[in-house]
């Protein structure tokens, strides 16, 4: 199913139908910490702007693209920064 950052990405699509998304590995920043695989594809920002945030409170917002990704969370992601906004924020 391709990488890790484009499962992400496509899920996020495929649910939220976002204004913009973009999804960044980070995961060259923790080389060598926790949680780290040698591969990379472990620690992940998400900035996405999509409608559906306009009525969720940010930890709504946070729990919706967790629960979204949830499988991703139970494997390969160590970690994942959110930025979520709805449009015009």
């Amino acid at each position: 199913m391709g990488t890790v950052r484009d499962q992400i990405e496509a899920k996020l699509q495929d649910e939220l139908q976002p204004d913009s998304l973009t999804v960044t590995d980070d995961s060259h920043l923790h080389a060598g910490h926790a949680g780290a695989r040698p591969g990379g594809e472990s620690h992940f920002t998400v900035d996405i702007v999509a409608e559906r945030f306009a009525r969720e409170s940010r930890v709504g917002r946070h729990r919706l693209i967790n629960t979204i990704l949830a499988d991703e969370l139970a494997g390969p992601i160590h970690a994942l920064a959110i930025k979520a906004r709805a449009p015009g924020e």
